[in-house]
């Protein structure tokens, strides 16, 4: 493990979001409080934090849970530092969660854990860190942040209430006609909920039950649909990723290859063979 320190920073200004990746040695934060959350998953080393009277260790995959203005610190507890991911949701973002998931308004949602060690929890925050940081389109990142602070806050927020899935099908059907004919255009999650007059996570629990994957990933099946009509075709890759709505040739390549199983340029071959 490399023993220097860094830190990075960034923001997401579509989502209103920032994020942290750090290794720490010597570092240490003293006691303070945020006015938003915490979510770090520690991902190799051992780290330490005093909160709320009590100190707690994180190992690696370990996740730390920290509410707006709860006082807590941070440090390494081992000789070779830590390093961790954080995300740092704003109260608007998961009162919005919350809501869509308990069909409740509160002003301050809670975690009733500080410390988690879940496997689900691990997996979540990884894929949302990674879609945050490698260029997911805005369906993706929106659908990974509201979907990954909901399920959080079910299995460790200070209420498990739910309202039950109704009769959702056409609002779903509308939803996938919407996909169908913007598909090459950024569509949003928001912007597909209020389309279909449901919440955000409302809409993503119906999308889910009814067809078995998220809008983002029925998106990026739609847009690859049309890709392959166009390199058949003969287009040039450039082309197919602008006019599939891909952020770039390199995006469809790898979204191409995940659900074709081949790059766009071997499948381009192979049809001209």
């Amino acid at each position: 493990m490399a023993s220097a320190e860094w830190a990075k920073t960034w923001h997401d200004p579509q989502l209103n979001l920032r994020l942290l990746q750090a290794h720490y040695v010597q570092h240490a934060y003293p006691r303070h409080s945020h006015d938003y959350y915490v979510i770090c998953l520690i991902d190799s080393g051992r780290q330490s934090f005093w909160h709320e009277g009590r100190q707690h260790f994180t190992p690696p995959g370990g996740v730390i849970l920290i509410n707006p203005g709860a006082v807590h610190t941070g440090e390494s507890a081992a000789a070779g530092g830590f390093s961790m991911r954080s995300i740092y949701p704003t109260v608007a973002q998961m009162q919005a969660a919350v809501f869509g998931l308990t069909g409740q308004v509160q002003d301050l949602p809670l975690f009733t854990r500080v410390r988690v060690d879940d496997p689900w929890v691990q997996a979540s925050v990884s894929a949302l860190y990674a879609s945050l940081c490698q260029g997911a389109s805005l369906m993706e990142r929106e659908t990974r942040l509201t979907w990954t602070l909901a399920r959080l806050f079910e299995r460790y927020g200070d209420t498990h209430a739910r309202p039950p899935l109704g009769n959702e099908r056409q609002a779903v059907l509308k939803a996938q006609r919407y996909i169908d004919e913007h598909f090459s255009q950024g569509v949003s999650l928001a912007e597909l909920a209020a389309h279909v007059s449901l919440s955000p996570y409302h809409l993503l629990r119906a999308f889910r039950a009814e067809l078995g994957l998220p809008p983002h990933a029925y998106l990026d099946n739609v847009r690859i649909r049309h890709a392959e009509r166009l390199i058949a075709a003969g287009r040039p890759l450039a082309e197919v990723s602008a006019e599939t709505g891909f952020s770039s040739q390199s995006h469809l390549t790898h979204r191409f290859r995940k659900i074709i199983g081949v790059t766009p340029g071997q499948y381009a071959r192979s049809r001209a063979a």
